[in-house]
């Protein structure tokens, strides 16, 4: 690969987010024109426009007296056509220039000296322009310009300071960049335009850019590492369509990447629901990410999608020494972006030496077209649904029948389809409601495509919610993990299964491997302290449950769970506390029960008799399992109205009766008849 010195220029719109989503067809018709005033100082300056992707710009020059010059000339055309826009409108770009060593791979450049100009941009203010000591060098007895020594920055995943100069445009002896006005019918009128839709233009823009980089993005090779990489988070993906709206489209693609590197066993891959905690751009250094998530390393980039084009842009960084190690460019069309995402984490793991085993070989040469529109509301469906409230999961169930309807073959769709169903069941709605259409969902995804980790994760969820078919759902859960490794949802619910079928170590080992896979998760602790509370370890099950507690402080569920632990161990006023502690911000039946159970429990039988009648009210204005009512009467000591509401629970395939098996709380019904062959009904 050929290799050079050049001067390197890198550009972007300060806020330009910000200013989308304030004005979105102004910023584009303005962006258009300044694009055309940036490109016309290039060509003039004997530069050559390298790349775009949204609101950036990278040129290079032969000259870095040409380069400074260029910068310094966009810079003072574009103030005085900004004076004529309001404060709010107006469009400043920042410039870093550098001069350094790059490869040359058709028409692209790559390596640290794009990698600095692009730090040194992230320095400068906007209007501005930083540049490295390198270039100050070359220019400062060569042009009138003057300069404020910024002195060394430490910028992301640079390893050296990098000594850093802004150029003062407004100093008096600053006569760089100055030529004459445009003519009154050039920017003006260009940005007066109307009658062009804001597609066209944005079209137009992508057309554009291209045909001028129409060459292949082509694998960087940044640096090297001494140690073996086995671990990796894929952070989410830089949303850079401009448009604040297409978050979902970003965080999609953030999954479905971080799916794709999780089919491959020798990798061990943090869960979305982790690395989407560093989601934003106030982000720690690299290397306290990576020690939080316990990876050797992070991938980082960006997602563009423009008409029915998409490019991602990945590199890949070396956690430990915060070192870029490699880095490239895909562009598929849209009905060809699930194959992109395979083509990615093949890339990832051949530049790691990781070996796919042929079974994953083939998984990630596989990937069937998609239809675009029934892809995006999938993705839509997706985002509302990790949202994890009732008004987002009837919004998720709306995107994910669009997606069936618009193609009814798109196995992914019918996979969020259940997942939502099963996650409102007994919290929103009667199972009897849900869960049938759950099954029909998780049995239509399983036909469609029997490869799909996310059907068996599925399915077994529904077979262990709704029939008690343990041994169905076990399998499930094998599968899935069997064809992704890094599955922490299947991981979890896998242990959760061995805990209820009283196989507790296992079920305690898959719930380390599924936190392992998922640190940052507070679900998974606080939940996984079952198998201590089952055999009587509570100390071990509270010391979990606090860990969920100081992962996410608005966990309020760990209040219920640390009340039933009080529960089992027949401390009552701890329990009422920490129950009560969790109806006040959950405000769900559920923990309504088991705080009315708490009260009766410790014989304050007016407040749990009182509490069954609000009970029943609430019953009138939305779903309460029958278990709920029927354990309050059994720490009332009613037995007969107790098994008479376990029942009805197992009639409307309740999720609750599970606890029947291996909850101490339900000893004193385990030799009555009516619980004996009710525990054979639910195949105990």
């Amino acid at each position: 690969m050929e290799r050079k010195l050049t001067a390197i220029i890198c550009g972007d719109v300060y806020g330009y987010s910000r200013l989308m989503g304030a004005a979105e067809e102004a910023t584009l018709r303005t962006l258009k024109a300044y694009r055309q005033i940036v490109d016309t100082q290039i060509e003039r300056h004997h530069g050559r426009f390298v790349n775009s992707v949204g609101d950036s710009i990278l040129a290079e020059f032969a000259s870095v007296i040409d380069a400074v010059n260029c910068a310094v000339a966009i810079q003072r055309r574009l103030k005085v056509e900004n004076a004529d826009l309001s404060e709010t409108h107006r469009m400043e770009f920042r410039f870093g220039v550098n001069l350094g060593d790059v490869m040359v791979d058709a028409d692209q450049i790559y390596g640290d000296g794009v990698n600095v100009a692009a730090r040194l941009e992230s320095l400068a203010t906007p209007g501005g322009i930083c540049i490295s000591r390198t270039v100050h060098e070359n220019i400062r007895s060569k042009l009138p310009l003057t300069f404020e020594d910024l002195g060394d920055q430490m910028v992301k995943n640079i390893a050296e300071p990098v000594r850093t100069f802004r150029v003062l445009l407004d100093a008096p002896d600053a006569t760089v960049g100055v030529e004459a006005p445009a003519p009154a019918s050039s920017t003006k009128n260009r940005i007066a335009l109307t009658g062009v839709a804001v597609i066209a233009l944005a079209a137009l823009a992508y057309i554009a850019v291209t045909r001028r980089s129409s060459a292949p993005n082509l694998p960087t090779p940044l640096a090297s590492t001494t140690h073996v990489i086995r671990s990796i988070a894929v952070l989410p993906l830089d949303n850079y369509s401009g448009d604040p709206k297409e978050e979902y489209f970003a965080d999609g693609m953030t999954e479905e990447l971080t799916t794709d590197l999780a089919k491959i066993s020798a990798l061990r891959v943090i869960s979305r629901g982790s690395a989407m905690r560093f989601k934003g751009t106030q982000r720690p250094p690299t290397p306290e990410i990576a020690k939080t998530l316990n990876v050797d390393a992070v991938v980082e980039g960006s997602v563009l999608r423009s008409g029915d084009k998409v490019r991602i842009t990945a590199q890949l960084i070396d956690a430990l020494a915060d070192k870029h190690l490699w880095a490239e460019s895909f562009e598929r069309d849209s009905r060809d972006v699930l194959a992109m995402q395979d083509e990615v984490a093949a890339a990832i793991a051949k530049q790691i030496n990781v070996a796919l085993t042929p079974s994953e070989h083939a998984q990630l040469t596989s990937a069937p077209t998609v239809n675009p529109a029934a892809h995006d509301a999938y993705l839509r469906g997706r985002y509302f649904y990790y949202r994890l409230d009732y008004e987002s999961s009837k919004k998720a169930l709306g995107y994910f029948q669009q997606a069936i309807t618009i193609d009814p073959n798109f196995a992914l769709s019918y996979t969020g389809l259940a997942d939502t169903y099963s996650w409102v069941d007994d919290l929103y709605a009667s199972p009897a409601d849900v869960m049938p259409p759950a099954q029909l969902a998780a049995e239509k995804a399983l036909q469609l495509d029997d490869s799909l980790a996310e059907a068996h994760t599925s399915q077994g969820y529904v077979k262990m919610l709704y029939g008690n078919d343990f041994a169905s759902a076990e399998s499930q859960f094998r599968r899935a993990i069997d064809l992704r490794p890094s599955n922490a949802d299947a991981h979890f619910m896998y242990g959760w299964v061995l805990s209820f079928d009283g196989r507790f170590d296992e079920g305690i080992a898959e719930n380390k491997q599924a936190m392992a896979l998922d640190p940052l998760s507070a679900l998974i602790p606080i939940i996984g302290s079952l198998p201590y509370i089952f055999q009587g370890k509570y100390d071990a099950a509270r010391t979990l449950v606090q860990q969920g507690l100081d992962l996410d402080p608005t966990a309020d569920f760990a209040h219920w769970q640390l009340g039933v632990i009080d529960l089992e161990e027949e401390k009552f006023g701890p329990a009422i506390v920490e129950l009560e502690k969790a109806k006040a911000a959950e405000g769900v039946p559920y923990v309504e029960g088991w705080l009315d159970y708490a009260f009766a429990a410790s014989g304050d039988r007016t407040r749990a008799l009182a509490l069954i009648k609000e009970l029943d009210e609430v019953s009138t204005r939305r779903y309460v399992s029958p278990f709920i009512p029927a354990l309050i009467y059994l720490a009332l000591g009613d037995k007969d109205r107790a098994l008479t509401g376990f029942e009805k629970a197992y009639e409307v395939r309740s999720q609750w009766p599970v606890l029947l098996k291996c909850d101490k709380i339900f000893d004193p019904l385990r030799s009555e008849p009516r619980f004996i062959a009710l525990m054979h009904k639910l195949n105990f």
